[in-house]
Formats: C-alpha cells, structure tokens, sequence
C-alpha cells in the first residue's frame, strides 16, 4: 500500500499510401500492426523491422505483431515502408474504435465528461481503455460487471451512515453485501483511514450519474471487510478469517490492497496460505499489490500461490519507481508516481523518463481530522500497487460477468486470459518488472484469439 502524497507513508488498462479517409480516422500514435508473409523467419522479421525503424512490442490475435515506432518517422511512412517489403503482408495502423459509453462524470475539470482529463488510468495510452471495455460489458449484458460480488479487505469502505461514519455520496447504498468488521469484529466495517474507499472506488465508483469520477466495474456489488486498523495495519488471523468469509458468502474476486514486509515468508504466515488454499478450492479469483519497497521480490499475500500479484506503472506504461518486482509477479496496472531507472532496459530508457513528477491515481475518499469527515476529489491523490491492485480485481469481475469464458469460469481460467491478453511492456514476453504486461480489460472480454 502506499498512502496519499500529502501523508508520510504508514500503510503498510493492405495500402501503400494511406487512403484520406484512413487518415482522418484515430490510430494510436508509435505503432503499427504487421502481418508478415507465411514463413516469414525471426531472422527475416527482425531484418525489417531494422529497416523500417520500427521494434516488435506484441503478439496480436491472428498472427499479426504490434510494433512500436523507434524513430522519428510518422505512422503513414513507416506503413508505406512496411507495405513495400515483399515480407509483409498487410501493416495497418492500431486504429482507435470510439465507444458509445462515455459517462458524464465531471472529475476535477467539473464538466459533463471531465473524469476523462483526471483519470489517466482509465482512457488514454497506457490505461484500461475503460470506453470499450465497458462497451463489451454490456453487449454481454452485464453493464459493469453485475452479477460479481467483490471484496475488498482494506481499511473499511465508506459505505454507510452509522453513528460517526458517512457514506462517500458516489457510492450507490445498494451495492454492499455481508460488510464485516475484522479489526473490531462487528458488522460495520466502516473506513478509518481512507485507503479502502479509495481502492473500492477505483473498483465500483458510480458511473455516468454526473457526481464525481468512474469506476472500472461500477455495476458489482462489493463485500467491504475491514482487516486494516485506523492506521493501515492489521494481523495475519485477521486477513485469513476474511478470506475465508468472503469465500464462503459468494465473492467471485477478492482484491487485497495491502503488503507484509518481503522478509516475511509463507511459513510464517500459514494461516493466509491455507486461506488462500481454501479459496482457490472455492473457485474465486484472488488479486493482491505487490508491494512498495522496490524490491525483486513481491510481498506476500501476493506471493502466495494462487494469487494474481500486480506491480504498478506510471502514465509513461514504465514500473513505478516503488512498484515490486520478481518471478512471482503477474501483471501491472496503474498505480501513479515516478517511473522507474531501469537503464539497463533499452525500451525503459527510450519511454520512462525517472524523476519526473508523474500523475497520481485519483478517486473520492475523504480527509479526516476525528470524526469530521470530507469527501472530495482533491486530496484523493494516492500512488502504489495498492492502486494498481483494484484495476486488476476489476477486470476480473468483468470478465467473468460477461460470460466470455463460460458461465462459471474457474479462477484459473480468469487469470490466465488476463494474462493473456495483457499488453506487453519492457522486454518482450515474460519479464520480471512487468510480468505478463498490463492488464487490458477490453481485450480480456473481446473475441478469444
């Protein structure tokens, strides 16, 4: 977890010349898609793409390859370039379909739409490219992910008005089920801190109702389950009684904002692993941050087997500079901060730009001085894998609201199409910076490749 920026830290998405038509239409800029010609070796794939300034970046479904632009060359000349070399088949560029759901959520530009400029993790390069994600939702027919029941094991939600507490006024009341308090073992688990409304809201903040900003899966009901004190801290028995509650009361995903210091190993907290061993046996899709000690190696309960862990990543797609890496991390998400060093990796070097001042994730929680609680979108600002975590819980709860793995997909189905359709970052394939890439919930609910 990391918390917000104004606090110290104590937590612990075939032509040789375009035709004008082809140019008005929107394609992401510096890169191309290339289909080369049947028996085309890597030899004589890498030989063009010397040629044509251009480096591969990914697979594409049906044997075509994503390939960035290494130059200063503009999109149309690298496809006439392409197109002229008797190994290519087709280049076209990545052409940007425009959805027909766009909410009217202000953000802090205060506008019909505004959540647009704010929420860099949602739309724009390097995002959940949310537009077309929640546009596959709905022609599955579960708008945002309804059906899926999500819990988050966090430091509460703000999602009632109970004695002191409030309720986040961007929250719908009508979407929590079975809340539990770990930490004072009641049926309240109302926020003291303001991280887990944050997390929750990066997950299923209301959407297109013109209050504040969006969330990825705005349409699942959530289990709040506090296991995180007033201060961001909490026991081992207490994260393991959750994980068993929430598997056993019907949620499908379970998101855990929340890292043990990388020392701690899985012998010593075996409570957790036979939780997480339980809950995997009850089929539910478990995702947790990586951590924020820019480590090679991921903290638990990320760690644990069974658990998607996820890294962060800046507006630039580069590893945040905190973000935990190492051969157990799975995927990565936006998380917000500074990129990462990472000289030793040439595309790191030719994209990230270290000790620059990156954009924070932002969403509604509020500042709290006692019991004065104020919810707002300014001051909401917080960076870490503990942001990056709920992209990830999010897109599982859309894909498998949408069916496109079958009615009752098994958690191992879901991490792997995530995994799968992830947008590779760093170097190609696998890496231990970036795992499998970044989620990429539009493509994890689009056709099977």
């Amino acid at each position: 977890m990391r918390r917000p920026l104004y606090a110290l830290a104590a937590l612990t998405a075939a032509f040789l010349i375009l035709a004008s038509s082809a140019l008005a239409a929107d394609y992401v800029p510096g890169r191309v898609i290339v289909k080369y010609r049947h028996g085309a070796p890597k030899m004589v794939r890498a030989t063009v793409q010397r040629h044509t300034h251009t480096a591969f970046a990914a697979h594409v479904p049906g044997g075509s390859h994503m390939l960035r632009l290494t130059g200063d060359q503009s999109v149309p000349a690298t496809i006439a370039a392409l197109q002229r070399n008797k190994n290519v088949e087709y280049a076209v560029p990545d052409y940007i379909a425009h959805a027909s759901f766009i909410p009217n959520d202000p953000g802090l530009a205060g506008t019909v739409s505004g959540w647009q400029s704010t929420q860099w993790d949602m739309t724009g390069p390097f995002s959940m490219n949310a537009p077309v994600a929640w546009d596959e939702a709905i022609a599955a027919g579960a708008p945002g992910g309804s059906g899926v029941i999500v819990a988050v094991l966090d430091t509460g939600v703000a999602y009632e008005n109970y004695k002191r507490f409030r309720k986040a006024p961007d929250l719908h009341g009508g979407r929590f089920v079975r809340a539990y308090d770990f930490v004072d073992n009641d049926r309240h688990a109302n926020d003291e801190n303001g991280h887990g409304t944050h997390v929750t809201m990066t997950i299923a903040e209301a959407t297109n109702n013109g209050i504040g900003l969006t969330g990825l899966a705005y349409g699942v009901k959530i289990m709040p389950l506090r296991v995180l004190d007033s201060e961001g801290a909490g026991d081992a028995i207490a994260i393991s009684r959750a994980i068993r509650y929430a598997a056993r009361r019907g949620a499908k995903v379970i998101n855990m904002s929340l890292e043990f210091d990388t020392s701690v190993t899985a012998s010593e907290i075996p409570e957790i692993v036979s939780a997480v061993r339980y809950a995997h046996h009850k089929n539910v899709v478990m995702v947790a941050a990586s951590g924020n000690e820019a480590d090679n190696a991921v903290a638990y309960p990320a760690r644990t087997t069974h658990v998607i862990s996820v890294g962060a990543i800046t507006k630039d797609g580069c590893q945040a500079d905190y973000s935990n890496g190492g051969s157990t991390l799975k995927l990565v998400a936006p998380g917000g901060g500074s990129d990462a060093p990472n000289n030793d990796n040439p595309n790191d070097q030719a994209n990230c730009h270290p000790g620059i001042d990156e954009p924070p994730i932002f969403q509604q929680t509020f500042s709290h001085d006692g019991s004065v609680r104020s919810f707002a979108l300014r001051g909401s600002e917080y960076e870490g894998t503990s942001m990056a975590s709920p992209h990830v819980a999010a897109s599982a709860a859309l894909l498998i609201a949408s069916k496109r793995l079958g009615s009752h997909p098994s958690a191992l189905a879901v991490e792997e199409r995530l995994e799968h359709t992830a947008l590779d970052l760093g170097p190609v394939g696998y890496d231990t910076r970036y795992g499998f890439g970044e989620v990429q919930p539009a493509a994890a609910l689009g056709p099977q490749p």
